[in-house]
């Protein structure tokens, strides 16, 4: 997978170890972390194209994002591709939970799904929070999920 800075810089090595170069860097200037990791999907034309986005929080300091963007001809019904996307968004949880237990760093994982049963998406909302939750991570959904609902909303776009 290939992963970028927001400015759209390619990242040169394993998301895992700049990861941890980035924990280490902004824990040596003082600030305290929280990670966010969500991602997002839209469909164009017969493609469908997911971002998936880390997003570092610095306590009262903003915060940045590093992200991956992936293409598919496959077509989707709308509760795979939300849970798709979580699916996306756990794997990557996964993939860095020792290393952000290691430096004790929060992690929320955030689905672009509607609390509000009048939203299509929420049809995938009790699946999404069972594949999260069962996980162990902490899941947060709209309108408290900005890592999928804004942030890779706008890779995506």
């Amino acid at each position: 997978m290939e992963w970028r800075r927001f400015s759209g810089q390619m990242i040169d090595f394993p998301i895992e170890v700049m990861v941890e170069s980035t924990i280490t860097h902004e824990l040596s200037l003082g600030n305290r972390l929280k990670i966010c990791i969500g991602s997002d999907s839209q469909v164009k034309g017969k493609m469908t194209e997911f971002a998936t986005v880390i997003v570092f929080l610095r306590e009262k300091k903003g915060g940045f994002l590093f992200y991956s963007k992936e293409k598919t001809n496959t077509n989707y019904s709308l509760k795979e591709r939300m849970i798709l996307e979580v699916s996306k968004s756990v794997q990557l949880a996964y993939s860095l939970c020792s290393l952000l237990d290691k430096f004790h760093v929060e992690l929320e994982v955030h689905a672009d799904i509607n609390t509000d049963p009048g939203f299509k998406s929420n049809v995938a909302l009790k699946d999404a929070m069972g594949y999260i939750l069962g996980m162990g991570f902490v899941f947060k959904a709209k309108p408290e999920a900005f890592a999928s609902s804004y942030c890779a909303d706008r890779i995506v776009q």
